[in-house]
């Protein structure tokens, strides 16, 4: 199967929905799997994984319903709060149903200590007991935390969304490729690659201004640790699903007919327990 690892859905609400500003005027309504599906089969992808965009469990629940009623959401990727004394509870709660495949929890607004934090590293203790993965979705500054988080727990599945937001229009930083590599060195993290276009500057971009990051990104996890995800609907502040989708697609022409399989659905289906 092809599998879209990464994107959203959401009944807009202005005030839940705040980080939508009014610069972001194209993705200020409402994006459900009606609107999904037919662009996932114009573009012969089989389903997809719904990542949460609200920390709340009422997001969670949302996104199980969903994922209930739409056969194509072959996976949710919920909030739980991971620094909760009763997490251990929440999440198994979740886990009751089999669509629940993993937990995001925004470390982007975050400091880059708090992955060190006693309690959130208690919270992701309990994660790999239950089968389930962990999002990571962060800036560059805070790779270096994550790559000691990671070293913490290697029984623990953590999947770096968007290839850790570099600043794709200022080309690679010697930083980010350092501490890139070293993740990779670590057999239980993968990464998405996805989120790119919305890191250029006023969304200014050619296909090639991402190269030499996808070149990078080979490099340091192979083709057996990296998944597709086109973050729609957030992707189309700068581009059009066919083209995120042809970015991708176009870098990863010249690989085995397996290595695209991996990249493009086999390799969800194994990080997610599809």
């Amino acid at each position: 199967m092809k599998i879209d690892a990464h994107q959203h859905f959401w009944s807009y609400n202005p005030v839940r929905d705040s980080w939508i500003d009014a610069s972001m005027e194209v993705i200020r309504k409402d994006f459900l799997p009606k609107d999904l599906k037919p662009i996932l089969e114009a573009n012969a992808i089989d389903g997809c994984i719904v990542v949460e965009a609200n920390p709340s469990e009422a997001e969670t629940n949302f996104l199980l319903d969903l994922a209930h009623k739409n056969p194509f959401i072959k996976g949710v990727v919920g909030w739980v709060d991971l620094c909760s004394d009763d997490v251990e509870e929440r999440l198994k709660h979740f886990s009751e149903n089999k669509i629940f495949k993993g937990v995001r929890y925004l470390l982007q607004v975050e400091n880059e200590d708090f992955v060190l934090r006693e309690d959130f590293q208690h919270g992701i203790s309990k994660l790999s007991q239950l089968n389930l993965a962990y999002d990571v979705l962060i800036f560059p500054k805070h790779l270096a935390n994550v790559i000691k988080l990671v070293e913490k727990f290697p029984n623990q599945q953590f999947v770096i969304d968007h290839i850790a937001k570099p600043q794709i229009s200022k080309g690679l930083d010697p930083s980010w490729v350092k501490d890139i590599k070293k993740l990779g060195t670590f057999k239980n993290v993968a990464c998405k690659i996805s989120g790119m276009v919305t890191e250029t500057e006023n969304f200014n971009f050619e296909p090639k201004d991402f190269t030499p990051f996808l070149d990078t990104m080979v490099a340091a996890f192979g083709t057996d640790r990296l998944l597709f995800g086109s973050d729609w609907p957030v992707c189309l502040l700068a581009s059009e699903y066919k083209s995120v989708l042809q970015i991708i697609e176009n870098y990863f022409i010249d690989f085995s007919e397996e290595e695209q399989r991996q990249i493009m659905g086999g390799n969800a289906i194994k990080m997610y327990n599809l």
